[in-house]
């Protein structure tokens, strides 16, 4: 069963892979056209329009969507319980609204309407929580894949045309492009997850409406509706979504309120640019995996005395113990891969950032802060990518005491966070590249408690979780000291100098493309390995 499980999570994992590629492919060529049309400041006050469908949508419905995936009794149980995102997400969003208009609006043409377009289309994509989870729940990956990329489409193209429209007709509509290219999306979410779920529903016989469910002994339920051991994860993860969302969002919140909007404008595009990697590879996996790893280690009991571990180990059920196993060994193998992507994007990263940067965004970006933050975002990258596995993997399995022993630790993290961010950006003026710096050593504290939290959740089931089966090969591991100094030299740069930028360019992939090579090289058995656990022999049972 737990191969099964695996083979879909993969399968899941590639289409949400394929899908983020694709769409930031496309979101990515529509930026390069809008850079022409827009200025700094309305792509910082598109910045504060999205963090506030965000901070909807995250209060909304995360703490939903973990439990959800944890302890689902059956698809009716999920469609229920995906309701209270849209009973909370309406006066949560007329709420918000009222709040940033009475703060200090951007004195930017159409700021209201906007807002009040954003926060239409993020009710919209609440009432498609039903339909998302029930897809979710069945492992239904084409669906979300189909109705997210289509969103993704339009989107694009409601925000470029009506830019574009605009620029011709010589109208200066602000920022409601990307009202209209958010309103776009929602809409789009809604008429596929219907038109594609409701087929589903009726096979399987659920509803996409609210029905009344059966309570059992093990299950029992509030107002024949909702689950009761559902609700109430929930509510031991809400306090744990709010602290992670002052977290995660903390660079959004700062760089609003202690930055001018050019340079928010430049911490947005930096923080694209540089997020890019995660937004493509590491967040699919990371959802893929938290199903995974809730459905591998679900009823796994830690043994109670360390003196008879080995003999109750011994009497566990096969299956259970084999899970574990694949469990231990999936973890270990997401984080070897990230720290081979890691290692590249801390050698590689600093010095190809500006040069492509000048690329992709023109002069007058480069220009500005942008270029030092991007740099500063390479560093970060390796945080983010292992803190997302981690965390994934102790939202799947802990306890609510463990949950909330985790809250009262990222309640102590914040504070480190907050005391860094001021001395990184209030201090020291770095600006983004500080707020980069501060959420670096949040992330840090995180992973140093995640990975306690695991070495723990192993070794109280009999199993051992070792960091340095994590890391990359000794061999690939040393030419990461001087790759970054014949980065800066670009060795052949006088013979491809009168290319200008093309050309130093070159000179610069052409020793981090060598030193890809070497790495892979040395990292032949791992890659083989994973190639292996993906794709399993036929012959095998």
């Amino acid at each position: 069963m737990s191969n099964s499980i695996l083979s879909a999570s993969a399968k899941g994992a590639t289409f949400l892979i394929i899908l983020q590629v694709a769409s930031r492919a496309l979101t990515f060529a529509v930026n390069q056209i809008l850079l022409r049309f827009l200025s700094p400041e309305l792509l910082g006050v598109s910045a504060q329009l999205e963090l506030f469908s965000i901070s909807v949508l995250y209060f909304a419905r995360e703490s939903l969507r973990v439990a959800l995936q944890r302890q689902a009794q059956g698809v009716q149980a999920v469609v229920n319980l995906s309701y209270l995102a849209v009973i909370s997400g309406v006066p949560l969003t007329f709420g918000l609204a009222h709040l940033w208009l009475r703060s200090d609006t951007p004195n930017v043409p159409y700021f209201v309407e906007a807002l009040s377009v954003y926060g239409f289309a993020t009710i919209v994509e609440l009432v498609t929580e039903p339909a998302f989870s029930a897809v979710q729940h069945k492992l239904l990956y084409k669906i979300r894949a189909s109705a997210e990329s289509t969103g993704t489409v339009l989107r694009c193209v409601g925000t470029c045309g009506s830019a574009i429209l605009a620029s011709r007709a010589g109208l200066d509509i602000g920022v409601l492009p990307f009202a209209i290219g958010q309103l776009s999306y929602a809409l789009s979410l809604f008429v596929v997850y219907l038109y594609k779920t409701w087929p589903v529903s009726d096979e399987h016989r659920f509803s996409l409406l609210p029905k009344q469910i059966p309570a059992t002994k093990d299950d029992s339920s509030i107002l024949n509706y909702f689950s009761a051991p559902l609700l109430r994860l929930t509510a031991s993860l809400t306090l744990q979504s709010a602290l992670k969302y002052i977290l995660t969002q903390g660079d959004s919140l700062l760089i609003t309120t202690m930055a001018s909007l050019a340079d928010q404008g430049a911490y947005a595009l930096a923080s694209n640019y540089g997020g890019l990697v995660a937004r493509m590879l590491f967040q699919p996996i990371e959802e893929s995996s938290r199903n995974l790893f809730a459905k591998l280690c679900a009823n796994a009991e830690p043994t109670e005395d360390a003196n008879d571990m080995k003999a109750k180990t011994l009497e566990k059920d096969k299956d259970q113990q084999q899970s574990l196993l694949q469990a231990n060994k999936i973890l270990t193998t997401i984080i070897h891969l990230y720290t081979i992507i890691s290692l590249f994007a801390i050698t590689l990263g600093p010095s190809l950032a500006p040069i492509l940067l000048s690329i992709v965004a023109g002069k007058k970006w480069s220009a500005t802060s942008a270029s030092k933050v991007l740099t500063t975002y390479c560093y970060y990258i390796p945080f983010l990518a292992i803190n997302g596995v981690t965390e994934a993997f102790v939202a799947a399995v802990a306890t609510n005491k463990e949950l909330y022993t985790q809250s009262i630790s990222m309640g102590i993290f914040f504070a480190f966070f907050a005391g860094s961010a001021w001395f990184f950006v209030g201090q020291l003026q770095l600006g983004g590249s500080g707020v980069v710096l501060a959420n670096t050593v949040n992330m840090g504290l995180r992973i140093v408690w995640n990975t306690w939290f695991m070495k723990r959740f192993f070794g109280q089931r009999g199993l051992q979780f070792k960091i340095s089966d994590t890391l990359p090969s000794v061999t690939a591991l040393a030419p990461a000291v001087i790759i970054p100094t014949l980065m800066q030299t670009k060795p052949g740069l006088q013979y491809v100098a009168q290319f200008g930028v093309l050309g130093e360019l070159f000179s610069m992939g052409l020793v981090g493309g060598l030193y890809v090579l070497h790495v892979l090289f040395f990292e032949r058995l791992f890659f083989l390995d994973c190639y292996r656990m993906l794709r399993p022999s036929r012959s095998s049972p």
